[in-house]
């Protein structure tokens, strides 16, 4: 099949949890589309997490639309698991995915959009949904001296477990839930001190025997951007507090500088440490979207619930608190694209009454 010479209704890049539920959602409109990503297999960034993570939020409230999470609903959990039911998603559905197909530009042509990859490859489609998410380019902070540390250094999506720090002085950089995680883990086999600009705030997982989310979705805040997927209170049973409140990790405020060998905390005080891991957060990767105004002044996406501001027939999917708290987590993707469906249908059906009526026109 010629790809460059088709035109899709709608093309959508990534095959992580956005991009599987928006492409349950088309293939039920019996639309023709695609999904493009960029890595080998589907499920997003899910398998390159680190291997004692455990979602904070139950299977109750972790499906993706049209299959439930196995397992006891109220159970949370693990990144294997997680990874085994988005294969499982992708397979059952037969979703049409394209593996290791890097979209390096898009650009608006008379049919809609023309989509590029690395490989050469061009895709036409008459909508896009930019399903790529927001935890793909990790972020770290910049500080005075990050440069020159001559010891390890890496993001908490590089980080997979506690092998390698055995005997170390670690310092976890962060104050939500990936970072009390990963400095929980290390804490057995090294010396961790979790490092924040501000107090980790802990919520207790179960409430009156009823798990967070439920009273968020009791109380109606999940459908508000109140909290945010990427500094949530830390969800907690009681390990986390007891293993900070016990001495198994401790906490300090933040760095003011890093030097080859260490820090320098805020007191003037300089410490050795071997290692340093970021648990700061992701921003969205976008870069393939430059030739479009989809960034408002402060480097925002420029969107309103899922749609683009200034380019019809563009739509994202994914992207946090993009409607609301849960627009960025696994059972928050459905509704979203959900949200979005109609007006992308509309814009076909404008698309396809316009392009019949120039051929009317043209016709002898």
């Amino acid at each position: 099949m010629n790809m460059e010479q088709r035109t899709l209704d709608v093309v959508i890049i990534g095959a992580g949890q956005a991009g599987l539920a928006s492409g349950w959602h088309l293939q039920r409109q019996g639309l023709d589309f695609l999904i493009l990503d960029e890595q080998a297999q589907a499920g997003g960034n899910w398998r390159h997490y680190y291997d004692s993570l455990v979602l904070f939020s139950p299977a109750a409230y972790s499906s993706l639309p049209g299959l439930a999470f196995p397992g006891a609903p109220e159970h949370y959990p693990t990144r294997d698991q997680v990874v085994s039911y988005l294969d499982d998603y992708a397979q059952r559905y037969r979703l049409p995915i394209l593996q290791g197909v890097q979209v390096v530009r898009v650009e608006p042509v008379v049919e809609g959009f023309r989509v590029t990859a690395a490989s050469g490859q061009q895709f036409l489609a008459r909508a896009l949904i930019v399903a790529s998410g927001g935890f793909s380019r990790p972020h770290v902070p910049a500080i005075p001296g990050l440069g020159s540390f001559l010891g390890v250094q890496l993001h908490s999506s590089a980080y997979r477990n506690s092998a390698g720090f055995e005997g170390q002085r670690v310092l976890v950089i962060g104050a939500a839930n990936s970072a009390v995680q990963i400095a929980y883990d290390l804490a057995r086999v090294a010396k961790v001190t979790l490092t924040t600009r501000e107090a980790v705030r802990f919520v207790p997982q179960r409430i009156l025997g009823a798990d967070f989310h439920s009273w968020l979705k009791w109380t109606g805040l999940e459908k508000t951007r109140w909290l945010s997927d990427q500094s949530t209170p830390v969800l907690d049973n009681g390990t986390y507090r007891n293993a900070l409140k016990t001495g198994r990790f401790d906490q300090a405020a933040m760095f003011t500088q890093v030097t080859p060998t260490g820090v320098v905390w805020p007191d003037g005080r300089e410490q050795a440490v071997d290692a340093l891991v970021f648990a700061t957060g992701f921003r969205a990767n976008l870069g393939f979207l430059d030739h479009l105004p989809v960034l408002d002044e402060q480097g925002r996406v420029a969107q309103r619930s899922g749609r683009a501001n200034d380019v019809a027939g563009l739509y994202f999917v994914g992207l946090p608190r993009q409607r609301n708290f849960a627009s960025a987590t696994l059972r928050g993707v459905g509704p979203d694209v959900e949200h979005i469906l109609a007006y992308l249908l509309n814009d076909l059906r404008q698309q396809r009454t316009q392009h019949t009526a120039t051929i009317r026109a043209n016709s002898p």
